[in-house]
């Protein structure tokens, strides 16, 4: 099904923020004792609040907690393919509430800086007082970020790229380039070529053509502002700052459409 002309005169009437709320009801109902007995068994653990959960990922405290785990050890195993993370600076970009990072400082152990970075004032204030051993620093919609130049070892940006428009793609690489170190890793997740049975012909026509699709009439950012990503496009946006070590495309899965996934190298 080609939900992106289903959703089409939502957008273009400025209704898909209020198609998102509905979304985000029918969640809330059809997980709410699922998510309270969840939470009432792990009473030491700190849960956002529903939506900001739901805005961030999905409304469902389990994949939060015990998907979050999986996602970091998972990323920390592709970034250990090329350098050690223990006692290594690294940086969650685009962190929400903090699903991902707030495993790592358990995971790389004394010594090792763990930040995280949001555009969502009230997420960073959530994760600053409920989340412990992990900086965690407000940013905006654009660049800068508050962190020096040079001072990560390792940068992941899960679905962050997914929600920007162009002129921020070039502006957030830059900025991710500027607080890299010479020969960081980083790790970017983008909706690639299996993502195009979701888009109109006219935005088919576009992708194949090598340009960057935005579906917009929304707040940037948000969760239903969506970007899709042409490989030849990312590669273009790379340039000569970063050398593709792996790029991943993505494919169908029985949970929905895997995004692809892109590991560089900062150029020393």
């Amino acid at each position: 099904m080609n939900t992106g002309k289903l959703t089409q005169p939502f957008r273009q009437l400025g209704l898909m923020h209020g198609l998102d709320t509905l979304k985000f009801w029918v969640q809330k109902w059809k997980n709410g004792r699922k998510n309270a007995r969840y939470a009432r068994e792990r009473p030491g653990v700190a849960f956002p609040p529903d939506y900001m959960l739901f805005e961030a990922f999905q409304l469902d405290y389990q994949k939060y907690l015990e998907g979050g785990e999986r996602t970091a050890r998972w990323i920390q195993g592709i970034f250990e393919q090329y350098a050690p993370m223990q006692g290594k600076s690294v940086l969650d970009w685009g962190c929400g509430p903090a699903r991902v990072i707030r495993h790592f400082p358990g995971l790389l152990g004394a010594g090792a800086s763990v930040c995280g970075t949001d555009y969502n004032a009230q997420t960073i204030a959530w994760c600053k007082e409920h989340i412990s051993g992990v900086q965690f620093a407000l940013n905006q919609l654009q660049p800068p970020t508050v962190f020096a130049d040079a001072q990560f070892d390792f940068i992941y940006g899960i679905s962050i790229f997914t929600h920007l428009s162009a002129p921020n793609h070039e502006a957030w690489f830059a900025e991710l380039m500027r607080v890299s170190k010479p020969g960081g890793l980083l790790l970017l997740t983008t909706h690639g070529e299996v993502f195009c049975q979701k888009l109109t012909e006219q935005e088919q026509a576009q992708f194949k053509a090598g340009q960057l699709v935005v579906r917009g009439n929304v707040v940037e950012g948000h969760r239903v502002f969506a970007a899709f990503h042409p490989p030849s496009y990312m590669r273009s946006l790379f340039g000569t700052r970063a050398e593709v070590l792996q790029h991943i495309p993505g494919g169908p899965k029985n949970w929905g459409l895997e995004q692809d996934v892109w590991i560089l190298r900062k150029q020393s």
